[in-house]
């Protein structure tokens, strides 16, 4: 395992691709206290890149491409796989808002409350909701998708089925990163491999509810509730009555046991 970087000290250099004209969002000009970058720019780590065949070197080289902050095609926010991982791995210990530790009776109950946590307390100093989300209700959430599975793919015989922790399907995935689609700003460009990683997975399930809320209070006319847009998150409006009570009861009933967590 290669040791901790600190990234707030790091002064990446900057990429050399220019940026869109588009007009950015009500949030440009300032991002995260916890990102690498600029507003518009992505971290990209130091990695191997392949140099072309020239007269000098006829079959080419390897040289180590320095990490970087590279300009996005929008202009806008945009996270990717390898600023997400190290957002984690240097930020995530020290919260406090922490859920539950209850592990119930899951194998992985516990495992992913750091990751949990620190996703949660990012979007929501991020998107600045009037009712915060709850890391309790984010772990009741996985709890009720994915029993804490990582690796859990809907159906297994379609790779673009809901796969790990918050149960993403591949259209949701490429909506997260569509800079041209329904989502203004802030969008999370993953593979369908890297959403079997619990932090990215976690990362993109989040930015999913908040969508799924802002869908949910368009639908009901009133600002939807964080658990009216779990409703929305799970489609259980389209869902029979029979599955659609099943699935509810089993999240309000992890819920439930989450938030009495330390009370006497």
């Amino acid at each position: 395992m290669s040791k901790k970087r600190n990234i707030s000290k790091r002064k990446p250099t900057r990429g050399t691709k220019k940026g869109s004209d588009k007009k950015k969002s009500k949030n440009a000009g300032s991002v995260h206290k916890w990102r690498v970058c600029p507003y518009g720019e992505h971290w990209v780590r130091t990695h191997p890149m392949r140099v072309p065949a020239s007269k000098t070197r006829p079959s080419g080289s390897v040289t180590t491409r320095k990490a970087h902050c590279a300009c996005n095609p929008s202009g806008r926010d945009q996270l990717y796989p390898d600023e997400i991982r190290e957002i984690a791995g240097n930020h995530f210990k020290g919260i406090k808002n922490k859920p539950c530790p209850m592990p119930l009776k899951f194998s992985n109950g516990s495992k992913y409350d750091d990751l949990i946590a620190g996703w949660t307390q990012y979007w929501n100093e991020v998107l600045k909701p009037k009712v915060p989300l709850e890391p309790n209700l984010v772990k009741a959430l996985i709890a009720s998708e994915s029993s804490f599975d990582p690796t859990i793919l809907a159906n297994k015989k379609d790779s673009n089925s809901a796969r790990g922790l918050t149960q993403i399907t591949n259209g949701t995935r490429k909506i997260l990163g569509d800079e041209k689609g329904e989502l203004k700003d802030h969008y999370i460009t993953a593979t369908k491999k890297d959403l079997s990683d619990p932090g990215i997975n976690i990362c993109a399930g989040i930015r999913w509810l908040y969508r799924k809320r802002d869908i949910a209070t368009a639908k009901l006319g009133h600002n939807a509730s964080w658990e009216e847009a779990v409703y929305e998150y799970k489609g259980l409006d389209s869902a029979p009555k029979v599955r659609q009570k099943q699935l509810w009861d089993k999240f309000k009933e992890y819920l439930g046991k989450y938030q009495k967590c330390g009370q006497k």
